[in-house]
């Protein structure tokens, strides 16, 4: 393998991978990254056996081949070199010479062989999505996944598909939120995929907020999202997810319309006076007005209101307020609905999209 290209976009693709590269890899080969160069083209792969990803790049190739090098440290050179153009010369099967300018630097890896192979995604299910639509879904929804929970399902993304409708979910236990937007497929069929919450943030990363084709591809035991000079397939999570159609919350009489941008500065205020003991904070509707307290024995209290169209009985909840930012910060909109029935079910949060997001309430402390 011989090949000459430009330093800067040989170092933005290897810089794509390296939140792939795991920092102790279960076997040694997996601290390297897969170079394949021919036709013009390169090809770099990594993978942690979970999640893996390929870059596609030019290069001018004068010898077509193979072979793994140290990720970070390969990342680590070229991104100290000076020269715009670098020359990468395979000298043999494990060794390969690096050429920029008058300096070289030769770099001992690994033979191609012991590389993992990439799997076939000619036969997965394909959705296509826009690249700003998609990447808006999984942040929108992967905010509220576990992030290292013992349920093992709840620590992905749920993703639905029911003829061309995809639906999102994610959720701890302690929050929820689902997504929902009409997709084009090349099937009519259904079925449920846990997407583990490391790809999703993957994805996330590779996506640009611009109108490019997405292709997502699903399999029975992997997905892979194909993006222009980019892919990445990751193994699904098997389980059993939570029935969520049952805890998202009916409509009541009790909708109030929020200003979001209100009530965020409000809460934030609010929490300040929550503590790792007494970390909820209490939300009384009455007379037209919203009404938050916190208090802490060791801190203090915080009291603070805002008006809101409420005209029912007194109604009081309690939430963690971190929850409910969360929440409020993934919403769209000038306001927001927020719909509660009483002071032991969830909250809904919804806006004009066609995301939900469920809040579970906490015990109302005894106040004084």
């Amino acid at each position: 393998m011989k090949m000459q290209l430009k330093r800067l976009d040989f170092t933005r693709l290897i810089g794509k991978i390296q939140s792939i590269v795991p920092t102790k890899p279960s076997i040694p080969i997996l601290a390297n990254i897969l170079i394949e160069a021919d036709n013009g083209q390169i090809i770099i792969s990594a993978t942690d056996l979970t999640v893996s990803m390929r870059v596609f790049g030019e290069a001018n190739v004068t010898e077509p081949g193979a072979m793994t090098l140290p990720a970070r440290r390969l990342f680590q050179l070229v991104r100290e070199l000076t020269t715009p153009d670098i020359e990468i010369e395979m000298t043999s099967p494990e060794v390969a010479i690096v050429h920029s300018g008058s300096s070289q630097f030769r770099i001992q890896g690994m033979h191609k062989s012991a590389f993992p192979t990439f799997p076939d995604l000619s036969e997965g299910y394909q959705l296509l999505f826009k690249s700003e639509t998609l990447k808006d879904m999984l942040i929108r929804t992967a905010f509220a996944a576990a992030k290292d929970d013992s349920r093992q399902v709840l620590n992905g993304v749920l993703m639905q598909r029911a003829s061309s409708l995809a639906t999102f979910v994610g959720t701890d236990g302690k929050r929820l939120a689902r997504n929902q937007i009409e997709v084009e497929t090349d099937s009519q069929d259904s079925g449920s995929y846990i997407l583990p919450l490391k790809a999703v943030d993957e994805v996330v990363k590779m996506l640009d907020e611009k109108d490019e084709d997405v292709k997502l591809i699903l399999m029975p035991e992997k997905f892979a999202i194909e993006v222009s000079g980019c892919i990445l397939i990751a193994k699904l999570l098997t389980g059993q997810y939570p029935e969520v159609s049952r805890v998202i919350p009916k409509k009541s009489e009790n909708t109030v319309t929020l200003h979001r941008d209100e009530l965020i500065a409000l809460l934030r205020q609010v929490a300040l006076f929550t503590s790792e003991g007494s970390n909820s904070v209490r939300f009384t509707f009455s007379d037209g007005a919203l009404h938050l307290t916190a208090a802490s024995g060791e801190i203090g209290e915080g009291k603070v209101s805002m008006p809101v169209n409420y005209n029912g009985p007194k109604l009081e909840i309690a939430f963690n307020p971190h929850y409910f930012l969360d929440i409020l910060r993934h919403s769209k909109d000038e306001t927001v609905q927020f719909n509660v029935s009483d002071s032991y079910n969830p909250g809904l949060i919804t806006d004009s999209s066609k995301a939900e997001f469920v809040i579970m309430p906490m015990r109302l402390e005894t106040t004084t």
